[in-house]
């Protein structure tokens, strides 16, 4: 029995599909503050929230490798937050982000 337990923290790791995600951003003076999220092995996504007292208007590129690059707009009003996901046909290995975001 504790072989048995032995082997299944082992393989404990091994179930974990997490995957480095690179954001790139351009806040343009903005109190703005993000998150990613490896959400599944084929999402990723992105929190992001604005501290200032003026809306923002965010560009969200992610880029997969070889796939067409995912683009979401999204309007984050003065302090709140909005999410932005993207979904790709192959499992990512790396997930890289462009994060733009300018004043309303």
């Amino acid at each position: 029995m504790k072989k048995f337990c032995c082997v299944v923290l082992a393989l404990l790791p091994l179930t974990a599909f997490a995957y480095p995600i690179d954001v790139q951003k351009n806040l343009n003076g903005l109190k703005i503050d993000y998150e990613s999220f490896d959400t599944d092995k084929d999402i990723g996504s992105i929190r992001v929230a604005n501290y200032g007292e003026v809306d923002a208007v965010c560009k969200v590129v992610f880029s997969n490798g070889p796939e067409a690059p995912r683009t979401r707009n999204i309007e984050v009003p003065a302090g709140k937050h909005t999410n932005a996901t993207a979904k790709f046909s192959r499992e990512i290995i790396k997930l890289r982000v462009e994060l733009t975001c300018n004043p309303k």
